[in-house]
């Protein structure tokens, strides 16, 4: 597990200084990045010493799915499959308030953890929530939304606070994004970005990378466009086959092989976009990093889950505190467990293995 902390700290660290390459023409942003360096560098002590003395292992980072509702419906969407993420008009009411989440933001940094996702449902429909985020400075938030909701007033609000990073999913072309997304998506993304860049706020993209549209999107045209309307960041996220009929357009292990070759080329081909890939990225960690060896997800009510595609929970943040759920005995068991660092298919281990995952959260 120290093998693990390390890499991570100084994976982290080595996408901090990359980031600050990418925007060092930019006097705010390159200004906040180096402020966020040292902060990083001073919680990296922080985790150290609580985990030393209360023997407990910190996550670098945490994925927070602060909204259980959506305005789209997208096809293939993992949070409509497993139940967490709602039409507008059925948002599940037991979701934490913008108070219960500041309360776990906070302890988050209090304890060393500078990288929080935001997630979904559609969290910027939750703007409460991110006030209470951005009111964390020591603390980086991703916020992955399908970017429909992307208007001035949000672009001026993540003008004004560069802890919230906005990072837009789309899935290539208009052809590609709008057969997944809903007609007209791609041109709303297209509009976001322009908005966001005219303010020089630093934002990325996330793309679900299947077997069908892996050329499109690392192709020198889409990135070389991506580039043009300001993204710094791009987050490959190997598909999980939660439809139906759909498990040919997951990776198999000579795909991820090509995934991993073609972005050696891409980082060294566009030094000023950081490129990230997951599950991809995890191999070289030994397997997956859920289930706190790297981060755990917490849902919309306050769910301590291993990870957003699998949905299983022995505690609530809220109830217990984010220092508590870290003891979880079914984290304990899904670590010790061989799943974790298993051969899989299909972007996720806990997902296609999620009947022992259930064997184990019932364990008593």
């Amino acid at each position: 597990m120290e093998h693990l902390e390390n890499y991570l700290t100084n994976a982290i660290r080595n996408i901090m200084t990359d980031a600050y390459k990418s925007v060092i023409k930019n006097p705010k942003q390159a200004l906040f990045i180096l402020n966020m360096q040292k902060t990083f560098a001073k919680s990296v002590k922080k985790r150290d010493k609580i985990q030393k003395e209360e023997n407990i292992s910190i996550p670098p980072f945490l994925i927070s799915s602060i909204s259980s509702s959506c305005n789209l419906t997208c096809k293939g969407c993992y949070a409509r499959a497993n139940h967490s993420c709602n039409d507008l008009n059925k948002e599940d009411k037991k979701m934490l308030s913008a108070g219960e989440w500041k309360k776990i933001f906070d302890e988050a940094s209090s304890l060393g953890i500078n990288f929080n996702i935001l997630a979904g449902g559609e969290p910027l429909l939750r703007k409460e929530v991110l006030l209470a985020a951005s009111e964390i400075k020591d603390m980086i938030f991703p916020v992955f939304t399908n970017g429909t909701l992307i208007t001035e007033e949000y672009s001026a609000f993540f003008e004004k606070h560069r802890n919230v990073i906005p990072v837009l999913s789309i899935e290539g072309e208009k052809q590609s994004t709008d057969l997944r997304r809903g007609n007209g998506v791609y041109e709303k993304l297209l509009s976001a970005m322009q908005l966001l860049n005219q303010r020089n706020v630093f934002f990325g993209s996330s793309i679900t990378v299947t077997t069908a549209n892996f050329k499109e999107v690392t192709s020198a045209e889409f990135l070389d466009k991506m580039q043009s309307y300001g993204n710094k960041l791009i987050f490959y996220v190997e598909y999980v086959p939660t439809a139906p009929d759909t498990e040919y357009l997951a990776f198999k292990e000579e795909d991820v092989k090509q995934m991993e070759i073609r972005l050696d080329g891409l980082r060294m081909q566009y030094p000023d976009i950081l490129f990230f890939s997951f599950p991809g990225d995890e191999k070289v960690l030994g397997g997956c990093l859920a289930a706190g060896r790297g981060f755990f997800h917490i849902n919309a009510t306050g769910n301590a889950e291993a990870c957003p595609f699998s949905p299983y929970s022995d505690m609530n943040v809220a109830a217990s505190g984010l220092k508590n759920a870290l003891k979880s005995p079914f984290f304990e068991r899904l670590r010790l467990s061989n799943l974790i660092g298993g051969e899989h298919n299909g972007g996720c281990v806990l997902f296609e293995h999620k009947k022992e995952v259930e064997n184990l959260l019932n364990i008593k």
